[in-house]
């Protein structure tokens, strides 16, 4: 399954964007402090242009389509400190397109007097993207859209990168993640239980599970940052499905699994038991997780190993999602 899997996916001509494939480790000292399972941690953090992050493995797919299209301009949407902007932004860099991004404001209150200079909104600018401020309504992809529209009647030919990548090919690009997974876990001599993720625009989680054959044992569980647990795996199962359909894979919605409870107040404000993790991360293995995304969806891991979802005796992998660039806009939350 695995090899028929990989095979499908050369189809699709990556463009080698990401350094791949991103190691799996050990997280000892971590799993010795809760007591539970042996966590491993693939650490998707590390795939290199632009400080890394999980979306270079969809934009390596995304944007083949965009220069096959002959785009000059690449468009696309998030917040401030958006993850997925700043690595769309550094792949334009990297491909000589233009970027425009549309920046929404309004979704949280900046929780720092430079909330908007530092952090991923620095690099979007060092790597010469365009900012276009707009207000949130709720809608991901509206104003994006309309960005494209404008831009499109200025002569330009622009390429719309929905928001976090998250589509039916965003997520035929993260079913990479599995194959590479079910490779190093051989390797390594383990079976894991679980494969657990942070999921928000539900395109990484998408692809997981149109993959998750390659790991037929191993449940793949989101954990909802968003505080929109619903809203999340209806995305998830709808990119999950069309992505399968792509990959000629098998998909039960059944398998699409967003836990709730672990986002905290809100979309990108990080509660204390983000804080946590994000401490525990950093002092137990040398990790660096971000208070929107990673360090949320490592809470919710550690929530459940304390509540017993799992036993000493299971292996379960983290994904390392990536964003440390944000954690610099957040600085007052750990004075």
């Amino acid at each position: 399954m695995r090899a028929r899997l990989g095979d499908t996916l050369s189809r699709f001509k990556p463009l080698g964007l990401a350094h791949l494939p991103t190691p799996l480790e050990p997280m000892k000292r971590l799993s010795a402090h809760l007591g539970g399972p042996r966590l491993w941690v693939k650490r998707d953090d590390c795939t290199g242009l632009g400080l890394g992050g999980n979306k270079l493995r969809k934009l390596d797919y995304v944007l083949r389509e965009a220069l096959d299209s002959g785009a000059d301009t690449l468009v696309s949407g998030g917040v401030v400190q958006s993850n997925s902007q700043r690595q769309v932004a550094a792949a334009a860099a990297k491909l000589g397109l233009a970027c425009h991004l549309a920046v929404y404001h309004g979704r949280l209150a900046a929780p720092s007097a430079d909330y908007d200079k530092t952090g991923n909104a620095l690099l979007n600018r060092l790597f010469g993207a365009i900012l276009h401020d707009v207000p949130w309504t709720g809608d991901r992809n509206r104003a994006i859209s309309a960005l494209a529209e404008d831009l499109r009647t200025r002569g330009r030919n622009p390429y719309v990168v929905p928001y976090g990548v998250s589509s039916p090919l965003g997520a035929v690009a993260y079913a990479s993640t599995m194959v590479e997974i079910a490779s190093q876990r051989e390797a390594l001599g383990f079976a894991p239980t679980a494969v657990v993720h942070c999921s928000g625009s539900g395109g990484t989680q998408a692809g997981l599970v149109a993959a998750r054959h390659c790991l037929p044992a191993a449940r793949i569980v989101g954990i909802d940052i968003d505080a929109e647990p619903e809203r999340v795996r209806a995305d998830a199962v709808a990119y999950g499905r069309a992505a399968a359909a792509m990959l000629d894979q098998p998909f039960d919605a059944e398998d699409v699994e967003v836990v709730a409870g672990h986002a905290g107040p809100g979309y990108g404000v990080p509660h204390e038991a983000t804080i946590e993790a994000i401490k525990l991360g950093a002092r137990l293995e040398g990790l660096v997780l971000d208070p929107v995304y990673s360090g949320k969806g490592l809470a919710g891991l550690i929530a459940l190993i304390r509540a017993g979802r799992w036993t000493s005796g299971q292996d379960i992998v983290f994904i390392h999602t990536g964003g440390a660039p944000a954690l610099f806009a957040y600085r007052q939350s750990f004075d």
